[in-house]
């Protein structure tokens, strides 16, 4: 049970159990309001965020009146009321403040010493988020993502895209506490998570008006349980979804019949054909770009549709956003019907997205939100796609004038906006269960209606702020914030500068995926710049053995994906919810996970590695190639190309799969 207890005068304390959570006294304040002024602009998605703070006020503790906890100061006009209830688990805050100029709040949670934090939504850069400053405010991931680094230089240098160590597409005002306690924000205005002090961890909002959700467990599965509870679980994926390879090409309908039938040849499982480009293509600067007028290019793919329904065995996947360019057929429409998002002078709010310009469906006006749903059910259900990428929903400019708000108060909600769209057209198409839509930009509230969710646009490189590292980080991080289906792009996607994919990189990425819930590749921005996995006999053969192993892995697949769909635990999970008490199992640098709760995976995530030194939580592990026993602690292993390190328990109920799996792969090296 949650109590509150009143120690002194003025002073409040609010405890679940044997944890501290909130401490309040006159002289160490936990509740602060006050006044601001922000300054946002927005550049191709990238976003510099000012606050002038007027005014700060520690807030004094009067009293509780039943469930309502008061406080006030000298400058406020009136006071501000913090009520709670408890029901199933969770308590919620919620405070009101009768004081029109406040809009401003800051709330402080009790810390200690060796606590550990993470969530935040898909973080890249940090698992244990003590010591740094999240804001949550949905935007572009960034490039190189580290301002000590080159790329990132660059990238600011040429237009402000370097990114830092906290931007990320899919932010969340969530964190979960290795005390057993979770605490999630329902609010969508501008929030940071601030982790920098050693006693307190700080919330602070845009609004007086906070709803706060606490709950303690017993165990991170509990939690983990009670937080997809609150925000929504996911559907299991079918079994398509998870087995072979989802082949990226783009090109037209010859092209990627060439290049799938090459892949197929070779001995590779292509479960999926992805084309971006169905509808068209561009060509930047940035690389090759796509047509935003979601209709299929008969000019590029002539007879896709006799191709699709020719070919059940292949789950043929488009693409789409919500964004339309300017003279597209689509944006006229849309434009006739004032579907767009405007200007605070009533004129459509158009914007560059790389050297073209695109006007915003405004997905909060409910005719403009069911003729878009309307175009996904015709122009891509229609036409025969099983899947698509579902990309962007982070430009929402704060200063936008929309049917339901101010782009400032739908911001961090328009990513979970534009996937509620999606679903209700997959559903209404009778289709849900059977198609997949993956989406990289996400919210509260994503959990309960996006399919799948893929970590963005990672450089072609072994960064750990922005290549194949930070995909671990990101998986898991999003996990511990209740979405536990994620993928990525296999080899990266930004080519950008001196960065190019070369084959270890590709070969080493799709190792990595194969102990995801799905393997999906992707050209790149700029693919004559990269190695492609229909490149070489050598590079195909070693798809091949990944897409049938990943095939052969799809039984325990399957029990991790129901694992989160009923339970809310993620398919990939941080090592701490093994051996909660080892302090190596918060070691990010380990770069280490489980899928699922029997295997451990740690991918080789440097340039020419051969060895992989990592760490086994508690119990008897055994090593799925070699056969070899260990029992737990720090351990380096051999790791040549083909073989990344992955563990099973001996005592997981499907060590006879895993088991046959070692024997298969002996099999095909001798």
């Amino acid at each position: 049970m949650f109590h509150f207890q009143y120690p002194a005068p003025g002073a409040l304390e609010l405890r679940y159990d044997d944890r501290l959570l909130l401490r309040h006294t006159p002289e160490a304040p936990a509740l602060f309001l006050g006044m601001g002024r922000e300054d946002i602009s927005m550049f191709r998605g990238n976003f510099t965020i000012r606050d002038r703070l007027d005014e700060r006020l520690a807030l004094r503790f009067l009293g509780a009146d039943g469930e309502c906890l008061r406080f006030s100061h000298p400058a406020l006009d009136g006071e501000y009321r913090l009520s709670f209830t408890e029901a199933n688990g969770l308590l919620r805050l919620d405070g009101s403040c009768g004081d029109v100029r406040v809009n401003r709040l800051w709330l402080r949670m009790h810390a200690e010493p060796g606590e550990h934090v993470t969530g935040g939504g898909e973080q890249f850069s940090a698992l244990d988020l003590r010591g740094r400053n999240y804001p949550i405010w949905t935007r572009e991931q960034g490039v190189g993502r580290n301002k000590l680094s080159e790329i990132t230089r660059l990238a600011d240098a040429l237009d402000g895209s370097g990114g830092d160590y906290y931007t990320t597409f899919f932010p969340q005002p969530t964190f979960v506490s290795s005390r057993l306690y979770f605490a999630h924000l329902e609010n969508y205005e501008y929030a940071e998570l601030d982790f920098r002090e050693a006693d307190y961890h700080e919330l602070m909002l845009w609004t007086p008006q906070m709803r706060l959700v606490l709950s303690c467990g017993a165990s991170y599965a509990e939690l983990l349980d009670r937080l997809g509870a609150l925000l929504g679980r996911q559907l299991a994926l079918p079994d398509w979804a998870m087995k072979g390879i989802w082949l990226g090409v783009q090109g037209g309908t010859a092209r990627a019949l060439e290049m799938a039938e090459r892949c197929r040849k070779g001995g590779v499982d292509v479960s999926a054909v992805w084309i971006q480009d169905w509808e068209g293509k561009r060509v930047t600067s940035f690389g090759k770009r796509l047509q935003w007028d979601w209709r299929w290019n008969r000019e590029l793919y002539p007879g896709l549709d006799q191709v699709i329904a020719g070919d059940a065995g292949t789950a043929w996947m488009g693409y789409i956003n919500p964004y339309l360019v300017e003279g597209g057929v689509l944006f006229r429409e849309a434009a006739e019907k004032s579907y767009f998002v405007k200007r605070a002078d009533g004129s459509d709010y158009l914007f560059d997205f790389g050297e073209y310009d695109c006007g915003v469906v405004d997905l909060s006006m409910p005719a403009a939100f069911e003729w878009y749903k309307n175009v996904i059910k015709k122009n891509l259900i229609g036409l025969g796609f099983k899947g698509w990428m579902a990309d962007f929903g982070e430009y929402l400019p704060a200063d936008a004038v929309c049917a339901g708000g101010s782009g400032l108060k739908l911001h961090n909600a328009w990513p979970m906006l534009w996937a509620k769209c999606n679903r209700e057209a997959v559903e209404e198409a009778g289709k849900l269960g059977e198609c997949v839509f993956f989406m990289r930009a996400g919210a509260a509230g994503s959990q309960r209606y996006a399919t799948l969710i893929w970590g963005g646009d990672q450089n072609v490189d072994w960064s750990e702020d922005d290549g194949l590292p930070s995909v671990v980080t990101a998986a898991l991080t999003l996990g511990m914030s209740g979405y536990g289906l994620h993928t990525c792009d296999a080899g990266g996607y930004t080519t950008l500068f001196h960065l190019h994919r070369d084959e270890e990189l590709l070969l080493r990425w799709l190792e990595f995926a194969c102990f995801t819930p799905v393997i999906r590749t992707h050209e790149g921005n700029r693919p004559d710049s990269n190695v492609q996995l229909y490149d070489s006999e050598r590079i195909i053969a070693a798809a091949a053995r990944l897409s049938r192993l990943h095939d052969a892995l799809l039984p325990y697949l399957a029990f991790c994906v129901s694992e989160n769909t009923e339970r809310s635990l993620p398919v990939m999970r941080p090592l701490f919810l093994a051996d909660p008490d080892a302090p190596e199992a918060w070691d990010q640098k380990l770069y280490s996970y489980l899928l699922g709760p029997d295997v451990l995976v740690a991918p080789v995530v440097e340039a020419g590695a051969d060895t992989r030194a990592l760490w086994l939580p508690s119990g008897e592990w055994i090593q799925l190639w070699s056969g070899e026993r260990y029992t737990g602690g720090r351990v380096t292993v051999p790791a040549p190309l083909g073989q990344p390190p992955v563990f099973y328990r001996a005592a997981s109920p499907f060590a006879p799969l895993f088991a046959e799996l070692n024997a298969i792969q002996q099999n095909r090296q001798n």
